[in-house]
């Protein structure tokens, strides 16, 4: 992956990849160049870096960390907006539900997306046209079964946050082309999971200079969630969901989990045994890379030099505090202390100082005056904040940058929801010494209760507090049918499940696909 980084920013591609007004298409390079484009295996490459490119939106410092958390993130239960998230009012409007399919936020991620599709259809529809003499047929095949995954990785991500989608299966050349009716869920579905299971033809492993780049291991994982998710969607298949997915978890081989929690989100641990599909950054910004951002800033707190974004909740702190403190470190579960800074003897430890090389309260702390400016003393408060996504050390916390990758898929998701196939399908003896292998690295004893409403309830205990910030708990409870009850039970009462589980499809699309037109009178009428 770190060869593909430099090839996306390479001068032939900024110069070739432009963009027009509608976010499905994108110029295609061979457009401008046919002479010269698509002619060997390099352009192959830099075409499928291209394809790569738009992964999270991860080429742009900005779009990255403030799309794709307010996106995703704010509208799930566990956290609460930071002082400065406030003050935006794109943002303010996805978690108080208020938005319009105006929003800029969801508009830059469908955006982002179908750029990616876009990309990837390119790959797709001129990979073959190159002479044999250029490319060898392993290349050109594994260059196109990596364009298949991301094709179906940018329509899955789609399919999670917008209730129809318009299917894009080619490159389109002719403008009269553009528009197209959004597609069922059903038929997405096929489409998604065909994507998928082409590319589980791609090797199971990749050399260091590959790094980053898809795997039959993540074609399956990613596969297995989409029959997952799709079985709750469909009742009358839902059997038969749940057996394919479970299928294509178990050919998720060669993985485990790593040792330190940890490590694996603050840049110590990166592409570690558990990472299944991660997202490469780098602070090295030689010949205009910019595959680096400001994650510690984002995350972080004003306390610990951060924007003060996005903060976890008493919802959050409560379920990491629910099973009490039985971990065998005689405290709370172990996940709890490496994604959370709080007020807690741990933090306050005067000797370990273990924020920064600072107690807790050292950095959390407030002059106390009343109203006629007389002094009061120290309020050492308590306000908990991420750990999680933050640097391990004080260098990484001072840096201008910090970038470690992020995982967007991990083994631990794929015990977790092979767990969660196995209870479905009344299986849940099976599905316990999964869990149990979650909770054993985060010190926590096995699980209690056999039955199968125990099994469900503690998945979805491991699942908040396993993934914090890695954007997985809307689409859980809207798996489950629970978007209503999570989010009604913390005061957000303006959520309605039939208004909010899904985005509606962004304006500036409604107004350039003519066949979207009947949406656009829709959205006025309402």
């Amino acid at each position: 992956m770190k060869q593909i980084k430099y090839i996306i920013i390479s001068l032939l591609l900024a110069c070739l990849m432009g963009s027009c007004e509608d976010f499905l298409t994108v110029q295609s390079p061979d457009q401008f160049t046919s002479d010269r484009f698509w002619r060997d295996r390099d352009d192959a490459l830099a075409g499928l870096a291209a394809a790569y490119s738009k992964l999270e939106a991860a080429t742009n410092v900005w779009d990255f960390p403030e799309v794709r958390w307010p996106v995703e993130a704010f509208r799930e239960d566990l956290y609460t907006m930071g002082a400065d998230a406030l003050t935006y009012d794109n943002w303010t409007e996805l978690y108080e539900f208020t938005y319009t399919n105006g929003n800029s936020q969801f508009a830059i991620y469908w955006r982002d997306n179908y750029r990616g599709i876009n990309y990837s259809n390119q790959v797709l529809g001129n990979v073959p046209e190159i002479p044999e003499e250029n490319i060898s047929e392993a290349e050109r095949e594994l260059i196109m079964n990596e364009a298949y995954f991301l094709r179906g990785y940018y329509h899955l991500k789609l399919l999670l946050n917008w209730e129809q989608i318009v299917i894009r299966d080619e490159y389109i050349t002719n403008p009269n082309n553009l528009d197209k009716a959004l597609a069922g869920r059903s038929e997405t579905w096929d489409f998604i999971i065909s994507d998928f299971k082409k590319a589980t033809a791609l090797p199971a492993t990749r050399s260091s200079a590959e790094m980053g780049r898809a795997t039959s291991g993540a074609a399956w994982a990613f596969m297995g969630w989409a029959h997952l998710t799709r079985a709750y969607e469909e009742p009358e298949i839902k059997t038969q969901q749940l057996t394919a997915a479970l299928e294509a978890f178990e050919k998720v081989q060669g993985y485990r989990l790593a040792g330190d929690y940890a490590s694996l989100f603050n840049g110590t641990n990166e592409n570690s045994e558990e990472s299944i599909f991660e997202l490469q950054f780098t602070d090295n910004n030689a010949n205009g890379a910019n595959y680096r951002f400001y994650i510690h800033r984002f995350i972080g707190v004003n306390e610990l030099s951060g924007w003060d974004e996005i903060l976890p909740n008493s919802r959050l702190m409560d379920e990491y505090m629910k099973e009490g403190e039985i971990a065998t470190t005689g405290r709370y579960d172990s996940r709890l202390y490496e994604s959370v800074f709080y007020k807690c003897d741990y933090y306050n430890d005067p000797v370990a100082k273990r924020v920064y090389g600072y107690t807790y309260s050292d950095l959390f702390w407030r002059e106390m005056y009343d109203d006629q400016g007389t002094y009061l003393g120290i309020d050492y408060y308590n306000k908990p904040s991420f750990r999680k996504y933050m640097p391990a050390d004080i260098e990484g916390l001072n840096a201008d940058y910090f970038s470690p990758n992020i995982t967007l898929m991990r083994y631990a998701n794929v015990l977790l929801m092979k767990a969660e196939a196995l209870n479905e399908l009344g299986r849940p003896g099976e599905a316990i010494p999964l869990i149990n292998q979650v909770r054993a690295r985060a010190d926590m004893p096995p699980m209690t209760g056999t039955t199968e409403a125990d099994v469900r309830a503690q998945i979805e205990h491991e699942r908040i507090i396993e993934f914090p910030l890695e954007n997985l708990r809307f689409y859980d409870l809207r798996r489950w049918g629970k978007t209503k009850e999570a989010l009604h039970a913390i005061g957000r009462t303006r959520f309605d499940p039939a208004k909010h589980d899904f985005f509606p499809i962004p304006l500036q699309e409604l107004n350039a696909n003519g066949a979207l037109n009947g949406l656009v009178e829709e959205e006025e009428e309402e």
